[in-house]
């Protein structure tokens, strides 16, 4: 599908390989856009870029930025820009999960979670959208979580702050829209991302295996496609919604979530 995005340059954070924001930059690569890489992780970003350059034949610019601090989200304007130009596109993938029950958690829990989730695309909307609006277009898309549509035991704070990002996007959607800038969400089901892996591990060594096994199953039964995602199951719609082919498309929460919910 020609998405027209050839010569769009986009900057994608927490899209060190292994995750949603990385095969987001595969399929926007293939459409022919510029990419900006982003994460906290400069191992891995810079990895991530130089494998994905080598796999198109073209430069891929890597930043690492901790999207949690203004001042560096400031920095990262400076450096994408210069490297890469204006920004057209932005896509918010960066996030963290923590699997704890309410009561259990402490405030440094929420503050993280919040930071991160939360004030992170806030951070990074507020840097990129002027230029979109002073240039008459511009795709800004953030991936929320259903759990903040529906609520989801131990993960009551990272819902939270998902929330609070769909809040965030619909209301930006409706001040950015007549300059030509759409503000959508994304909100994956369970997706088998390094970020999940991890925390699947965790709970594995906390349940034992019969437990846990158990749990997956239960987990899996919630799936009419029983399966959980993968990330270019979200990357697909990421990438349409973030194209110009989708003009007449903002302040929308679009779950890709295997039917786990239908709302």
């Amino acid at each position: 599908m020609d998405l027209l995005t050839q010569g769009r340059t986009v900057l994608i954070t927490g899209s060190a390989e292994g995750g949603i924001g990385y095969q987001v930059a595969q399929m926007l690569a293939a459409e022919g856009a510029k990419l900006v890489l982003v994460d906290i992780n400069e191992a891995a970003i810079t990895a991530s870029a130089t494998k994905l350059a080598a796999q198109i034949g073209r430069d891929v610019t890597a930043i690492a930025t901790d999207i949690a601090d203004p001042q560096s989200v400031a920095r990262l304007y400076d450096q994408a820009t210069a490297a890469a130009g204006p920004i057209d596109i932005l896509v918010n993938c960066a996030a963290i999960v923590s699997d704890k029950l309410f009561l259990e958690s402490d405030y440094s829990d929420w503050d993280r979670m919040t930071k991160i989730c939360l004030f992170g695309p806030m951070n990074l909307i507020k840097a990129f959208a002027p230029g979109m609006v002073e240039r008459g277009f511009g795709r800004i898309v953030c991936l929320a979580s259903d759990s903040a549509r529906l609520g989801q035991a131990r993960l009551s704070y990272y819902a939270a702050a998902k929330a609070g990002v769909v809040a965030l996007c619909k209301s930006v959607a409706q001040e950015l829209g007549p300059s030509g800038v759409t503000v959508n969400v994304v909100s994956p089901g369970a997706t088998n991302t390094s970020l999940r892996q991890a925390r699947e591990a965790s709970l594995l060594a906390q349940m034992g295996p019969e437990k846990y096994a158990k749990r997956e199953q239960t987990v899996l039964r919630m799936y009419p496609l029983r399966r959980v995602g993968k990330p270019d199951d979200i990357a697909a719609m990421i990438a349409f919604i973030a194209s110009d082919q989708a003009s007449w498309f903002t302040g929308q929460v679009v779950s890709v979530n295997g039917g786990f919910a239908m709302p």
